[in-house]
């Protein structure tokens, strides 16, 4: 089994930063936001997020933001609560929550609270289950969670159960994986777990892991793929059932996954690599204890001390 390139790894991310101008850079700048929170957590996992300007980051961050108090992906785009939440866990990640004008953020992100205790994106009304889990660590994070109808939150992520344990993203949606992890977040941080049956769920998300590769995919039939050795693996973990997969085995295919020369980790071997996949790869090694890697919190995405210092120090 080889190492993780942490240091190739640094420099990849650092680069992305620097091809504002690439094809790439220019093709993504919707999600610039949410490529800032995957690139910096990843970054602070690794142990080096000294190397960024914090003053430069914390200021476009800022500029990103709108009067209604959501954040667009990117200077000029439109707010949605998605890049909210990456605008937050990144001031988070810096320790500078301070910045916010943290009333007017909630205001944004609980006005998106619907009847039915659902959660919409934006003003355009699209409803997902991944919008749900925002709405509450993002909240949670601002200590703000009595300024939405948790009980009715945590009633409609029910109602998206399925009866193979699983979640989909609208009731009767199939269940996958991404969305089992934002209504398993989401009832971690509501101190709601105890709604899920455990061994129902526990057995679909095992069944994910390939026998042959040890990576784990998001639905059944499906190839196995990086990012979901943190949306998988995460829920296994909330849900206390870990220990049903081949660790060793899925740490090896994330290794594999890795560009030794280059830097970056890809979905699965020998294909293009991303920061997406590069920060659910290290996010899931730091999940399975990897050495050398700081502890992330499975619930919050992000790195344990700093969600120590703002939930239980804030």
């Amino acid at each position: 089994m080889g190492e993780l390139a942490t240091r190739k790894h640094v420099e990849f991310i650092v680069s992305v930063e620097k091809r504002k101008d690439s094809f790439e850079a220019v093709a993504m700048e919707h999600i610039r936001m949410s490529g800032a929170y995957w690139g910096l957590t990843t970054l602070d996992l690794l142990g080096k997020l000294h190397v960024v300007d914090v003053e430069e980051v914390v200021s476009w961050v800022i500029q990103c933001q709108h009067d209604s108090g959501g954040f667009g992906g990117s200077i000029g785009h439109d707010p949605h609560i998605l890049y909210t939440l990456s605008a937050v866990q990144v001031l988070a990640l810096f320790d500078k929550l301070d910045v916010l004008d943290v009333e007017k953020v909630v205001s944004y992100v609980a006005g998106l609270q619907n009847e039915d205790g659902s959660f919409s994106g934006d003003m355009w009304g699209e409803i997902d289950t991944r919008f749900s889990y925002i709405a509450i660590s993002c909240l949670s994070l601002l200590h703000r969670l009595d300024k939405i109808n948790v009980e009715k939150a945590v009633s409609y992520i029910l109602s998206c159960k399925n009866h193979d344990g699983g979640f989909g993203s609208t009731p009767g949606a199939e269940s996958h994986a991404g969305q089992i992890f934002c209504c398993v977040g989401a009832l971690a941080i509501t101190g709601s777990l105890h709604h899920i049956d455990k061994d129902l769920l526990g057995w679909w998300l095992c069944e994910r892991q390939d026998n042959k590769t040890g990576g784990l995919s998001g639905r059944p039939e499906k190839l196995p793929d990086v990012c979901y050795s943190w949306w998988a693996l995460s829920s296994l973990i909330m849900i206390d059932r870990v220990h049903w997969i081949n660790k060793d085995k899925l740490i090896k295919f994330i290794l594999n996954c890795q560009d030794i020369e280059n830097g970056g980790i890809s979905d699965r071997p020998d294909d293009a690599v991303d920061v997406y996949h590069t920060y659910f790869g290290v996010a899931g090694l730091s999940l399975l204890e990897y050495p050398g890697l700081k502890a992330i919190d499975p619930a919050y995405a992000l790195p344990v001390d700093v969600v120590n210092r703002i939930i239980l120090d804030g």
